[in-house]
Parts: structure tokens; sequence; C-alpha cells
């Protein structure tokens, strides 16, 4: 069973629909016993990284998110689901992310021609391929929508970059945590590659 996480962050529908389109039948839920009994668990969201952290506070789902990672539950973040994994964001100072993952989420620098939003298709390079990339080459387009991004203070978990003017790290592994700043959902058949990727991954036992 997959539980997709309700915290009123948007962008749940798509990824529902993504995985339903995979045979599966996920849960959209915030209960926490559902998703703590989950094979998988998945993060979307998008909208501001302080607004989220409250609302995930708010719901108790911070401890409940925690608990999953602690099992080897495979994990998923979507977009800002990535963000949230990290310790802060330049977007809402201050407020400490859930601090899973070391590293910080900063704004996209002002530069000519390059508009931010970044909004759209760009290409992934492969620092160290990881599980979610299987049977997916390098140069493979994905789509984006973001205003900030991840500088990852591991760079051994960075599994996916790409280049909007800066490197941006694009995806991440560790363990079972998985985390794309990019929108699997949205990216037509890479995207259902990824997705059926994460569909593949084992829970490891402690």
């Amino acid at each position: 069973m997959i539980a997709i996480i309700d915290y009123d962050a948007g962008n749940i529908k798509s990824v529902e629909k993504a995985l339903e389109f995979l045979g599966e039948k996920p849960i959209v839920t915030r209960e926490k016993q559902i998703i703590l009994e989950a094979d998988r668990v998945i993060l979307p969201g998008v909208g501001a990284f302080g607004d989220a952290m409250e609302k995930l506070r708010g719901f108790g789902l911070e401890d409940v998110i925690k608990e999953v990672i602690s099992k080897n539950t495979p994990f998923l973040g979507i977009c800002l689901g990535l963000q949230l994994l990290f310790e802060r964001s330049e977007e809402s100072p201050g407020i400490s992310g859930l601090g899973i993952l070391k590293g910080e989420i900063l704004r996209i620098p002002e530069q000519a021609e390059m508009k931010i939003p970044h909004m759209g298709w760009n290409s992934l390079a492969y620092p160290q391929k990881g599980r979610l990339f299987e049977a997916i080459g390098e140069d493979s387009y994905v789509y984006f929508v973001h205003s900030y991004y991840l500088k990852a203070a591991e760079e051994k978990i960075v599994t996916a970059i790409t280049d909007y003017g800066i490197s941006i790290h694009a995806s991440v592994e560790k363990g079972n945590i998985f985390a794309c700043q990019f929108h699997p959902e949205k990216s037509s058949k890479i995207g259902i590659q990824i997705l059926k990727n994460f569909m593949k991954i084992p829970k490891e036992e402690n």
C-alpha cells in the first residue's frame, strides 16, 4: 500500500493519478497508523516552505515522517517535499525543516534571460546514478516548477543535477529516502519510469 501524505500543500491529485496509471491504489491520508503501515510513502507538495512546515507540525506529521524513515520504508519527497526534508530555507528564515537530510534551500539567483520561477523542462546529469534512474539515460528531460533550489551538504547523496544558470541538486538518495526537485508525475514517460523504479525499491528491515 502506498500512502500519499495529505497536509494541504497541493499537487496531490496529479501524483495520485500518475500512480493509478501504473495500476496502484494509493491512499491520500494524514492518519498516522495508515502512513506507518504503508509499504511506501510519498510527500508531494507545492507552496511556501514555512507554511508547509507549519501544516506538517499542526497535523502532527513531523514525528510520523521521522518514524516512517526510521523504519526504512521507501520514502519519496517531490518538489516542496524534497525541500522539507532538509534543515532550512531562505524562503522562510527562522523556520526549521524536518532536518532528516543535511543541507539548505536557497533562492535561485536573478540572472539575465533566466526567469524565476524556473518553470519547464530541463535535462538531468548523474554525479552518481541512483536507483530512481534505472533504465533512464543521462540528459533525459524532466519538468520543474520552483524558485528555490537544494544545496545538499553531502554531495554523495546527490543522484541528479540540472543546470539553470547554476548547478541545482535535482534528486537525492540516502538509504531508502529519495527526493526529486522536479515533478516525476508531470514528466511524461521519464517520470512514469521514475515512479515505477520507486515502486520496486524493497523495504529494508532494521
